[in-house]
């Protein structure tokens, strides 16, 4: 593991990622991370303060979530606690939020069910693995991280952009890509 957690309750600054989706990854959680983190993997000197996870919704999937943040010791993070509120959880309660906002002692992260532009199955088309301190992590296709970032069109989203975008040029792609799927066709003409 890259990071040594926290000391006394604090929350590191900076998230250890790899720590996290070691224990995702080991209690067989289907998820993909997106957002900040996935553009800390391409932009130099990037760094993001929490790291988002986008997991598989189905029922079983989420009992195992829930069994992780057991492990990780997983409280709801709020600026007014500085140590996070502690919360029970299942996968049928973790369910019913579309967001949940948590801390442990490897940092800050967020679960989010839909992010802009699709869910887990619409990112695990694409998504890749990528090896942080020799752990794997299931990153979202970069093309789908700057679509979701231009969908949400927040000031913090837009402001990362345009380095996105360089980026994703040097890759030699764009953010039109195709989506796989059914395509809507028009009605056939009938013939007279």
């Amino acid at each position: 593991m890259s990071g040594t957690g926290s000391v006394g309750g604090a929350v590191p600054a900076t998230p250890d990622g790899p720590a996290l989706a070691e224990v995702l990854s080991r209690h067989g959680v289907r998820y993909v991370v997106i957002g900040g983190f996935v553009a800390q993997t391409v932009l130099p000197g990037y760094e993001t303060r929490d790291i988002d996870f986008t997991p598989a919704t189905d029922r079983d999937n989420l009992d195992r979530l829930s069994l992780a943040l057991h492990e990780l010791g997983a409280r709801v993070r709020t600026d007014a606690v500085a140590e996070g509120l502690p919360f029970s959880h299942s996968g049928e309660s973790l369910a019913k939020a579309s967001m949940w906002n948590l801390q442990c002692k490897y940092g800050a992260f967020d679960i989010t069910f839909e992010p802009a532009g699709g869910g887990y199955d619409h990112l695990a088309l694409r998504a890749k693995l990528v090896t942080i301190h020799g752990v794997e992590v299931p990153v979202a296709a970069l093309v789908d991280v700057v679509r979701s970032k231009e969908l949400a069109n927040r000031p913090k989203d837009l402001a990362t952009l345009p380095q996105l975008l360089a980026a994703l040029e040097q890759e030699g792609l764009s953010t039109q890509v195709e989506r796989p799927g059914p395509v809507d066709e028009p009605p056939a003409q009938e013939s007279e």
